[in-house]
């Protein structure tokens, strides 16, 4: 199969792992058995991008607590942040890691 086709192929299963922890469930499944490479690197983006705000969110909310600077909590949206930066990628038919979290893994 032809790059192209593994694209085209994979490109609403590989949209749909960015959409909340049961989409990425979701196209997990789904591509478990087709095996789809487009789709395998967006739910190992996506997987990455889910953590990151996870953590991020965890991070960001013990710090405003402690500090007292209610600014921090803007940091909370870095996940939603990264997974638009996903989502964008999947539709536009891009393998493109997310920057700062690309490489984790």
């Amino acid at each position: 199969m032809d790059q192209k086709s593994t694209i085209d192929e994979g490109k609403t299963m590989a949209i749909i792992s960015y959409i909340t922890i049961i989409g990425l469930v979701v196209a997990y499944f789904s591509n478990k058995d087709k095996g789809n490479e487009f789709t395998k690197f967006h739910i190992g983006q996506s997987v990455r991008a889910a953590i990151a705000g996870i953590v991020i969110s965890i991070i960001a909310t013990i710090l405003v607590r402690v500090t007292g600077i209610g600014l921090i909590s803007y940091f909370s949206y870095a996940g939603l942040v990264f997974m638009v930066l996903g989502v964008l990628n999947a539709m536009n038919g891009k393998t493109e890691k997310l920057p700062l979290i690309g490489n984790i893994g």
